[in-house]
């Protein structure tokens, strides 16, 4: 008898209405033969073209809209490859690490464009860059001390990335509509300053809050084990 094909331990909550967008293009993956490692490294080629959006924004102002749009496709491809290695049957835990690298890769690119944009500190950037890190490593923690991945908190992934994409089009819209400069002299906080500020400060609860959760649920491990013992 075969034996029965991997299946993922713990899988991100998608909302149905955004994985509906990539069910033609999982079936059409599936018979072309499209390995969902290609898809992986696709949502680093979004998450650059994320980057180089913001970089350049100063001197393109319309690029804070394709910013956020490519960050959203990122988040499309990081849905798609699981999907495509579920309906292909070739999930595997080498799979859920090149899921999980590619991520990482994304976050540092993004907010690294942001960064250097001029629109705001390079430090707050920077520090949004380091914790989004911190925060999906400490998610990833559960599992590898054998509980649960976590992904709650307010600052997950895709929250992080619906962040960016209002701090981008207020900028955009007060730039336009008020003639707010871009990037605001004399050392005063930009939109996007903020923006990074709300992002570090969500990435902060995030962390406690899955950090907290993790160390409950070894505790309920322990306590269980030692019930069962003889």
């Amino acid at each position: 008898m075969p034996e029965p094909a991997y299946q993922p331990t713990s899988r991100r909550p998608i909302a149905d209405l955004f994985r509906a967008t990539a069910r033609g293009t999982v079936r059409v993956c599936v018979r072309l033969g499209v390995h969902p490692d290609t898809v992986s490294y696709l949502s680093i080629v979004a998450a650059a073209g994320a980057a180089t959006s913001f970089w350049q924004a100063a001197n393109h102002p319309w690029l804070l809209i394709l910013g956020p749009a490519f960050c959203y496709l990122r988040l499309w491809f990081n849905m798609l490859d699981g999907m495509v290695a579920l309906a292909s049957g070739k999930a595997s835990l080498r799979g859920e690490i090149l899921n999980e690298v590619p991520d990482r890769v994304s976050d540092v690119l993004i907010f690294a464009g942001v960064a250097h944009s001029g629109l705001c500190s390079p430090f707050v950037a920077y520090w949004a860059a380091i914790l989004a890190l911190f925060t999906a490593y400490i998610g990833m923690f559960g599992q590898a001390v054998g509980v649960q991945r976590e992904f709650s908190g307010w600052m997950s992934k895709p929250w992080r990335m619906v962040t960016l994409h209002v701090g981008a089009w207020v900028a955009l819209g007060m730039f336009w509509f008020w003639d707010t400069p871009l990037a605001t002299p004399h050392g005063r906080l930009t939109v996007l300053d903020w923006t990074c500020a709300v992002v570090i400060a969500g990435c902060v609860q995030t962390c406690t809050l899955r950090l907290a959760r993790i160390l409950h649920a070894l505790d309920r491990k322990a306590a269980s084990r030692k019930a069962a013992a003889p």
